[in-house]
């Protein structure tokens, strides 16, 4: 019943958030907020954003497999971002773009424009979906399971919460009701950890010099260039997944774009690389700490990762203070991450799509149709509820940046113009040559991929737009339209 009721209060504050932002609102509020959002609102709840829910469970169980070697990849973002906010960021303010995909039109063609939005609309929907419904399985074991509420009615009822504070001020209200919730995902991570703390008798600073002292608090491989966990590998493959993943992707770059001017963009931009890593080691330190109450209570590690923190918050063993505590967090997490993608989604759908931006029935039609695709995919996974088929679709979802970054990379790299009919078929072919490398390297060489594949990915894309290209050729002005 505390869970209920937080849960309750928690979502009232969120819908009177939405009302109050989304008075007077129209398509230019729920695209891009009018252009009036303070950078360092934006800034802050970008963070939240982009720890879904998943990231929330599964970040502190990556010290069982791979202590904190994942810091080294987030080391690599902070270059990332700043390629993003002093590359990226202002050739989409120069030319006033509204989804990003736009400037495939200018710079290459039509059919580069409904490519790169089509591998956006298919990646987003299926791992912001996916990600959702573990979230939506973790309230359903917890909370939603003793009430006797059906899994359908979980989903269905958590996504109608996404449409219900997201439908009138879209984006303008989410720059708002992520820095809550990003708030609350912070506030209930160093509850947890203090609580956890607390469970083995140490302060907040025994805690930390416990945490620096233990084998897992390893974050440096510079001796062993075939394991996944090299530090340049991290570190190179950290600065492109952040180019890509937040640069190319429109969830992440919309919010950005609502900022006033270009050097504000830039400042929440800068802001946000330097505060992940902090953020990614707050929740490893959580995991570390953990897996030294599990061998304090004398209790076995789960068979996974993912299963650490959940075995300790979720259960009530360190009291329901930490149950409630955690239940908040990982909803904010999911939500900040979810209610973002829908609103992307809408954004790229009526734009890009339909090409209807200033159509306020569209968009709202658009809006709601991107819900219930939303609840239809979870149910599709639900369904399966195969580990491996769902590994596969998270497997799927990585492979359709790539195409994203060789396409960007020509554009911006390149004075050539490429064959527009031919890119369809080299961002469809690319993925798939990148599955079979993964596949066959290993086998012949030793050799494993890890976050580097990303990079094969663009630039067999890239390859191949150069391939289809004439030499001298003039690239298209890029103009505002």
């Amino acid at each position: 019943m505390v869970i209920i009721v937080t849960l309750l209060a928690y979502f009232a504050i969120l819908l009177a958030v939405s009302r109050i932002t989304g008075r007077k609102a129209t398509n230019a509020t729920f695209y891009r907020a009018d252009r009036r959002s303070p950078w360092y609102l934006v800034a802050f709840g970008m963070v939240g954003a982009s720890i879904s829910g998943v990231t929330y469970i599964s970040v502190p169980g990556m010290v069982t497999t791979s202590d904190m070697t994942y810091l080294q990849t987030c080391l690599g973002f902070i270059p990332g971002y700043f390629i993003v906010a002093f590359v990226l960021l202002p050739l989409y303010y120069k030319l006033n773009l509204t989804t990003i995909y736009t400037y495939l039109d200018r710079r290459i063609g039509p059919k580069a424009y409904k490519t790169g939005a089509g591998f956006f609309l298919l990646s987003k929907i299926l791992g912001a979906s996916l990600r959702f419904y573990v979230i939506c399985l973790v309230v359903q074991t917890f909370v939603c399971d003793g009430l006797g509420i059906p899994f359908a009615a979980t989903a269905t009822g958590m996504v109608a919460l996404i449409w219900l504070y997201t439908r009138r001020g879209g984006i303008k209200t989410l720059v708002w009701t992520d820095t809550f919730q990003t708030l609350c995902l912070f506030l209930s991570l160093v509850l947890i950890i203090a609580n956890v703390a607390g469970a083995m008798g140490l302060t907040l600073g025994e805690a930390a010099r416990a945490v620096a002292a233990d084998t897992k608090s390893r974050i440096f491989v510079f001796d062993d260039w075939l394991t996944t966990q090299n530090f340049w590998k991290q570190f190179v493959s950290g600065a492109f997944i952040v180019v890509v993943m937040t640069g190319l992707d429109q969830d992440m770059m919309q919010k950005n774009l609502t900022c006033k001017t270009l050097r504000e963009a830039q400042k929440d931009m800068c802001s946000y690389a330097f505060a992940f890593f902090p953020a990614n080691l707050l929740f490893l330190a959580l995991g570390v700490l953990l897996v030294q109450l599990a061998a304090h209570q004398g209790v076995s590690l789960p068979a996974t990762g993912d299963e650490l923190l959940p075995m300790f918050a979720a259960t009530g063993q360190l009291g329901t203070s930490v149950v409630v505590l955690f239940t908040i967090g990982i909803v904010a997490a999911a939500f900040s991450s979810a209610d973002s993608a829908l609103t992307a989604l809408t954004t790229s759908f009526c734009v890009d799509v339909a090409g209807k931006a200033d159509d306020e029935r569209l968009r709202r039609v658009a809006h709601a149709g991107m819900c219930i695709a939303f609840v239809a995919f979870i149910m599709l996974f639900h369904a399966i509820s195969s580990p491996s088929a769902l590994d596969a679709i998270y497997t799927l979802c990585s492979y359709t940046y790539g195409p994203l970054l060789g396409l960007f990379a020509f554009g911006l790299f390149t004075k050539r113009t490429t064959s527009d009919a031919a890119v369809p078929y080299i961002a469809v072919a690319s993925p798939l040559l990148c599955l079979a490398a993964d596949k066959a390297v290993p086998l012949l060489t030793g050799y494993s991929f890890g976050y580097e594949l990303l990079l094969l990915n663009g630039l067999i894309t890239f390859a191949g737009l150069w391939h289809a290209s004439r030499k001298g050729a003039k690239a298209q002005p890029q103009t505002p339209a």
